[in-house]
């Protein structure tokens, strides 16, 4: 990254696009008490049967707490349940691909076949990672970056399984576009395992998990998890064993707790586990995000006069302009889970959400609004016509 796109990118990290409105004064974060009743009430309202929510305030964990059950034993959730941590994997994931670049370790605008020993659709297809050989034959793959694959725009469907046919493929120029893609991730995990010789499981533990006194979180299944450990709930109701994740996958397999996961999350938000360099570029847009919706994640973008000004991709995050200035965030979802992370920069402030019951989600705007305020979160995007409880 040369000198005058970093020192950009820390202007646009300390104050935003110069055309946005002056942000508004935060409000102060609600008090325990006020949290607990305006989570019931949540709850009341959705169904959900178990919740657990952080808030982060100027930098610092101020509050955790956990909701309801954690099994259909009504055994409690509590604040070191092991949950699902979902696609707030792939920002845990992005943190370490931005600490590789800020100590030169990787060039995130270079092409991944710098890093490669041999063309990527000349390795044989593992079930570990994807089916690199359905690319052969279209050279655009070398136009795939690190930059590229952390903002979601290497032209891939999510996963190459969900293709009608089952076959990888680019759907457009690398770069040119965001479309969310689990598959672009496990490239990049690829690039540094098999280019680098990093064990991505490995150096999460070493560079963010026992750093940060994560004890209970980790990408591969640990025995011990199951003493304490989250099943989860389906829209209908029927519970959903948790999934024992026995491969490390950078787009989704990390199990986690909510006391842990806070920690990374302040830890980002206070500049502590990146530097504010890579900070910076981790949380700057970085390309413009031009669709209605998050998914499906291959639909036509919008005519240049509707598309959102706002809304851009980071670098494993999603980053939009609102009331409150700058933020960013990054969602989880599974059929039994709903998570998402919620940071505004301006304050040091974040809340963190996780639930072990689906249905909880339609309740997290008016979570998210409650401790922070207007923030100007794009959940329409996010969410799509999926409806919201409004709090009222």
């Amino acid at each position: 990254m040369n000198a005058l796109r970093a020192w950009t990118l820390c202007v646009l990290f300390a104050s935003g696009c110069a055309t946005a409105p002056t942000p508004r004064e935060t409000q102060p974060v609600p008090d325990v008490a006020a949290l607990d009743a305006e989570a019931a009430r949540a709850m009341a309202a959705t169904g959900a049967k178990g919740l657990a929510l952080a808030v982060i305030d100027d930098g610092q964990v101020v509050a955790v707490r956990a909701y309801g059950a954690r099994n259909a034993r009504g055994e409690p959730l509590q604040t070191d349940t092991v949950m699902y941590g979902a696609s707030i994997t792939k920002t845990v994931f992005a943190s370490l691909v931005t600490q590789l670049a800020d100590e030169g370790r990787i060039d995130l605008d270079a092409s991944i076949a710098k890093y490669l020993d041999k063309p990527l659709p000349d390795y044989a297809d593992e079930r570990r990672y994807s089916t690199w050989s359905h690319l052969s034959g279209d050279d655009r793959w070398k136009a795939i970056t690190p930059r590229v694959l952390l903002t979601h725009s290497a032209g891939f469907a999510n996963f190459g399984f969900l293709e009608p046919d089952g076959t990888l493929r680019l759907h457009f120029a690398p770069g040119s576009r965001y479309a969310y893609s689990g598959d672009g991730i496990i490239l990049m995990q690829f690039v540094l395992e098999r280019g680098l010789g990093l064990d991505v499981g490995t150096e999460l533990q070493r560079r963010v998990f026992d750093r940060l006194g994560m004890r209970n979180t980790s990408l591969q299944w640990r025995p011990d998890f199951a003493r304490n450990l989250a099943d989860g709930w389906m829209a209908d109701g029927t519970v959903e064993p948790h999934d024992e994740r026995s491969t490390v996958r950078a787009a989704g397999s990390m199990d986690t707790t909510v006391d842990d996961l806070s920690r990374f999350a302040a830890a980002l938000v206070r500049g502590e586990l990146l530097s504010p360099r890579a900070l910076a570029e981790m949380t700057a847009p970085q390309l413009p995000i031009t669709t209605r919706s998050q998914f499906p994640t291959l639909q036509d973008e919008l005519p240049s006069e509707q598309r959102r000004k706002d809304l851009a991709a980071g670098l494993g995050v999603v980053v939009f302009d609102g009331p409150q200035g700058r933020g960013f965030f990054k969602g989880g979802h599974n059929d039994s889970t709903g998570n998402t992370l919620v940071c505004l920069p301006r304050g040091r402030r974040c809340v963190l959400l996780l639930a072990n019951d689906v249905r909880a989600e339609a309740a997290f705007p008016h979570l998210v609004r409650f401790v922070l305020g207007e923030a100007g979160v794009p959940w329409s995007w996010e969410y799509g016509d999926r409806a919201f409880w409004d709090g009222r």
